[in-house]
């Protein structure tokens, strides 16, 4: 769903991080290993789902608190390999034309982003349902897949001059709509939990815009800032839909109350008592000076602010961000490439400071953690770390080190029992790979 692209954090050898669709666990990967994390008590303790050796790694993604994950490594950037981490064993691969610049998932396809295409994955036996090919240049490998069954809606860039973000229904394998969401080329974009929203910005980083993913209506405006420019790294719905949260370049993290009744109530003459220099002052001027103004001012008096925000230590560290509710309390959670993840809670009114409750350092030596849990933490998925297990190495003697895009290698044995099991999340631990 939110994965660190761009590259430059692998370049530099930093700490991958990414949170899962639902944003129940956190996937890290540091030099040699990778390990998941529960983030159902973050406020005190972060606790470890899993920990292996393997080859580095620079994307990870994990279905919802399945055993599913797809993992892609630094030595092997054309592979895609399908893993079950609770049996400790690779599931299938796939090899393609290109690097793999994202991977995205839910409960029915999985999304593969290259530069200048994307596979589509149905992702009950993980054959390709569709290709996208020819996509304009994608670089960065910007894709959105919402966590919905119901709108499993993929967006990608549709110009590389101009913020056009193509809406594709992956179920119905279908064009669903075209929307000219920004004047400069897209930066970031993600669906809101429900599929039916989604949220844009530029590469000039000040405006960010929500729209309807059914009709492409634009629902919301949200200015980041007036002064300069930035590079969007990070944007992301809360779980409860009602707020979004950016994160740039810089040492700020915005927080955006997305108000669906503020509008109406702002007809009928209606303000909060807790607004402050906010969406009602800006809105009342709006309406005041339109006749007066070019558009371009009245868009700024126009544009929701910020709700609440954080500085961080330093600028120039990429950061992915996401708003849920641990134990019934809203939580801002923000994972850093340098290996830190904060924990902050979110105030009720607007313009209050969030409060960091808790820093926990995500480089820390696993090896207490795995004795905890009982794991083994040499035992590699796979064969990841060049010593692979027996189910792996029955898979790995099927490879092709020459396959055709979207090309796939695997295990033996009760191959759809497991892959399903894995899908569901209700497999226990131990057992064989399967197959597509």
């Amino acid at each position: 769903m939110m994965s660190l692209l761009g590259r430059p954090d692998v370049d530099a050898g930093e700490v991958f991080v990414n949170f899962n669709q639902n944003i129940t666990s956190l996937a890290v990967a540091t030099s040699g290993s990778y390990s998941l994390y529960s983030l159902s008590s973050v406020d005190s303790t972060l606790d470890k789902i899993y920990n292996t050796k393997s080859d580095d790694l620079f994307l990870i993604e994990r279905l919802f608190e399945s055993s599913l994950v797809a993992i892609v490594s630094q030595r092997a950037p054309r592979k895609l390999k399908v893993c079950h981490f609770k049996k400790q064993s690779e599931i299938c691969n796939y090899s393609y034309s290109n690097t793999i610049l994202a991977v995205k998932l839910n409960r029915e396809r999985l999304i593969v982003c290259l530069e200048e295409s994307l596979y589509i994955h149905n992702i009950q036996d993980m054959k390709v349902v569709h290709t996208i090919r020819d996509t304009p240049c994608n670089q960065l490998g910007l894709c959105a897949l919402s966590s919905s069954s119901e709108h499993c809606y993929l967006a990608y860039p549709g110009s590389v001059t101009s913020g056009e973000v193509q809406i594709f229904d992956a179920i119905n394998l279908h064009a669903k709509t075209m929307i000219p969401a920004h004047d400069t080329p897209l930066a970031a974009i993600a669906f809101s939990p429900s599929g039916t929203e989604i949220a844009t910005a530029s590469e000039r980083g000040t405006v960010i815009r929500v729209f309807s993913s059914q009709d492409g209506s634009r629902l919301f405006e949200l200015r980041r800032g007036l002064k300069r420019c930035v590079s969007i790294v990070s944007l992301s719905f809360s779980t409860c839909a009602e707020y979004l949260v950016s994160s740039s370049n810089t040492e700020t993290v915005h927080i955006f109350r997305l108000d669906r009744s503020a509008a109406e109530n702002s007809d009928h003459g209606k303000q909060s008592s807790d607004d402050w220099m906010g969406y009602s002052f800006f809105r009342f001027l709006s309406k005041t000076v339109t006749s007066y103004l070019p558009t371009q001012v009245t868009d700024v008096f126009s544009q929701g602010r910020a709700f609440a925000s954080v500085t961080l230590p330093e600028a120039g560290v990429r950061r992915m961000c996401a708003i849920t509710t641990i134990q019934k309390q809203l939580r801002l959670l923000i994972a850093s490439q340098d290996g830190y993840l904060y924990v902050y809670s979110i105030p009720s009114v607007e313009g209050a400071e969030c409060q960091l409750l808790k820093r926990h350092d995500l480089r820390l030596d696993d090896s207490y953690a795995m004795d905890v849990k009982g794991l083994n933490s040499n035992v590699s998925i796979g064969g990841a770390a060049g010593v692979p297990n027996a189910a792996a190495a029955a898979a790995a003697g099927d490879g092709k080190a020459n396959e055709k895009p979207g090309s796939s290698s695997s295990g033996g044995g009760n191959a759809g029992a497991s892959y399903a099991s894995a899908v569901k999340g209700d497999e226990p631990a131990g057992g064989s790979s399967s197959s597509t």
